[in-house]
């Protein structure tokens, strides 16, 4: 069972289908948390008399099983006789979160000269408003020849649109248990507002200067990859979570993450037994 991180689990319902459609006389319910203990009178979970159980506001320390034991009495007509039948049933719930996206951009100009700071200024402004910002910026030169200008030198840059400029957790506080989405949203709406202004670059050199400039874009060099990032103690695992593969999900006890990278790595002595582990 797969739950977002601070939003209530679908209501786990301590039967299968088959017994839901019976007659039960005398049922008793015994749910127990991933430590082991009754979870009756637990601050995080709703208990219902008919056995259905609801964890409240997932968190990853309350990632794991949940064992519920249902007990309940057969009568025997002939010969006459009282007895009990006791099953157990097992719920794993994984709490995630939804991944953060970046986007990794690069452009090129024909030019030698290293402007790429002043660049970087010119951009962020762009997108401040959206609580993003430019990161990893580094820049190659090259040599290009094709059949129309012949060679030249070109600046390759690539720069990431990180979501994490300052500001970005007073946007997290305001919606908490969707925190993920909203960056997101943002990072795409940055991406978006950065290819355009490239493109009008291009229009303005093709349309409204007669001679280009030294520093000017080269047309359709804009190119966007989106990259996925997991918070530290989540991570993706499509082998194990296939049903969720896209999604951040809590290391499992033996494993950790201690940034935002994809993968909850294993320990070399697993001395972790919980969920959610940032370090061994």
């Amino acid at each position: 069972v797969y739950v977002k991180v601070l939003t209530d689990s679908p209501c786990l319902v301590c039967m299968d289908w088959a017994r839901s459609q019976e007659e039960l006389i005398d049922p008793k319910y015994l749910w127990t948390g991933p430590d082991g203990k009754n979870l009756k009178g637990h601050k995080d979970v709703n208990l219902t008399d008919t056995g259905q159980l609801v964890v409240i506001g997932v968190k990853e320390s309350l990632s794991g099983t949940y064992t519920c034991t249902l007990s309940h009495n057969i009568l025997e007509t002939t010969p006459p006789e009282e007895r009990e039948t006791v099953e157990v049933y097992k719920f794993v719930l994984y709490a995630y979160r939804a991944a953060d996206h970046t986007y990794l951009l690069s452009v090129r100009f024909p030019t030698r000269d290293h402007f790429l700071e002043e660049l970087k200024k010119l951009l962020n402004s762009i997108i401040a408003d959206l609580t993003c910002h430019i990161a990893e910026a580094s820049c190659r030169c090259h040599s290009v020849q094709t059949p129309q200008r012949g060679l030249r030198r070109e600046l390759f840059l690539r720069f990431q649109v990180n979501p994490f400029a300052p500001g970005w957790e007073e946007v997290c506080h305001q919606v908490p248990y969707d925190c993920e989405a909203v960056r997101n949203k943002r990072a795409q709406e940055a991406k978006a507002r950065l290819g355009k202004f490239f493109r009008e670059q291009a229009y303005a050199l093709k349309h409204q200067l007669q001679t280009a400039p030294t520093i000017h874009y080269v047309d359709n060099s804009f190119a966007a990859a989106r990259t996925d990032s997991c918070p530290p103690g989540f991570g993706k695992n499509n082998v194990i979570h296939q049903s969720c593969a896209s999604c951040c999900v809590v290391c499992e006890p033996g494993t950790y993450s201690p940034d935002t990278g994809v993968t909850c790595q294993v320990c070399k002595r697993p001395r972790v037994r919980k969920y959610g582990a940032r370090s061994c």
